[in-house]
């Protein structure tokens, strides 16, 4: 059977579920050409493949933008210091995945006079504990809770064995809600809007790779907003938590469709079931997004894109429609051609919107080098 007999033959079910890929989010269609590439390249960092004896001086040297860090009195340079930082710039924000063996650190005023990065930054322990100090007060923070500080005060601390996620965000982002933020700097967040910040950061990092640039400033903005209405007086609580509520039931939303995209009984019935929510509700809850069934869809052909501009991914077309629920070729190739433009086959031939080399942002600023350039070229 030649190539194109092959891609036109009939749908079947997918039998490979791990060879998903996680669906871009975009824009419901408007007859503009979406931002579909993926928008971000992490910079990476480790110190696994040097010997030993270097790599705590090549994590100091890392780190030295923001802390200086030492070992532990019980262990030596000869130990060895294995960890791993991968930073991910979405041009008002740095999301950094970290893994670091125990260590202390410090940001002394020394540093501060010399450092021009003042931004507030939050972490997200995955495992580990830590203490930090600043003006006398403890915060100690473990696994699962959200702990807030800002690198325009001087502080110092511990850390375990640890597995992070870190938000680095500008002060300007909060230049309208500056009191608050210094009212909780060295903060342990808690509380049912805390718990929803930590779903909606954890729903960020599973997207990472496949954000696109239409979607950055949206997030930023978004975490921020959460942010806020977390940290703020009961009164803006309670006029907030409707909106968060939605939000949280929307990532629910969101993740269900990713899990199912190449299952037959992904409709808006087995939605309603799945979350526990009316046909109302849910239809009420993507109408922004062109109807549930077009987001469904909309998910679906990203999803196909993704894999299409994978050189890596050898399979046919016929097999990548299967494989996100599309019954036939033809239907598949109808649907892609009306969402991006260009056929199937035209999309995997020339990878018209193939990932690119570096970053790139919303806000066009320039791809920088190293961590610490970011950290100072952040929020300008």
């Amino acid at each position: 059977m030649d190539t194109k007999r092959r891609d036109e033959a009939p749908a079947r079910q997918p039998r490979d579920r791990d060879r998903r890929r996680w669906p871009r989010e975009g824009q419901p269609h408007n007859g503009d050409a979406p931002s579909l590439a993926p928008a971000l390249e992490p910079l990476p960092f480790s110190t696994l493949e040097l010997a030993p004896d270097d790599q705590f001086a090549a994590w100091q040297a890392h780190m030295a933008p923001l802390v200086e860090v030492r070992l532990p009195d019980h262990k030596s340079l000869d130990d060895g210091f294995p960890a791993d930082h991968m930073a991910w710039n979405l041009g008002g924000m740095l999301i950094v995945q970290q893994r670091a063996p125990a260590h202390s650190y410090l940001r002394s005023a020394a540093k501060l006079r010399s450092s021009s990065i003042d931004h507030w930054y939050m972490v997200l322990p995955r495992t580990g504990r830590s203490w930090t100090e600043v003006d006398r007060r403890v915060a100690e923070n473990q696994s699962g809770k959200l702990e807030i500080r800002s690198l325009g005060y001087p502080f110092r601390g511990r850390v375990t064995d640890s597995e992070s996620l870190f938000l680095y965000m500008p002060r300007d982002l909060f230049s309208d809600a500056a009191s608050t933020l210094d009212a909780k700097n060295n903060s342990i967040l808690s509380g049912n809007f805390a718990n929803l910040l930590v779903d909606y950061v954890n729903s960020i990092e599973a997207r990472l790779r496949s954000l696109t640039a239409d979607d950055l400033p949206r997030i930023v903005h978004a975490t921020r907003s959460m942010i806020i209405a977390c940290l703020g007086p009961p009164a803006e609580q309670a006029a907030a938590v409707e909106q968060l509520t939605g939000v949280a039931l929307m990532e629910r939303a969101r993740r269900y469709v990713h899990h199912n995209l190449d299952a037959a009984h992904l409709t808006p019935d087995s939605m309603c079931r799945a979350l526990g929510v009316s046909r109302s509700r849910l239809y009420q809850l993507f109408e922004p997004s062109g109807g549930v069934l077009h987001y469904i869809q909309s998910r679906r052909l990203l999803a196909a894109h993704v894999a299409l501009s994978d050189p890596a991914d050898s399979r046919r077309i016929v097999e990548i429609a299967e494989a996100f629920g599309f019954s036939s070729a033809a239907n598949f190739s109808r649907a892609f051609s009306k969402e991006f433009g260009y056929s199937p086959r035209e999309g995997r031939s020339a990878v018209v919107l193939s990932r690119p080399a570096h970053s790139v942002s919303h806000a066009g600023y320039e791809v920088a080098s190293s961590f610490e350039r970011w950290l100072k070229a952040l929020g300008s």
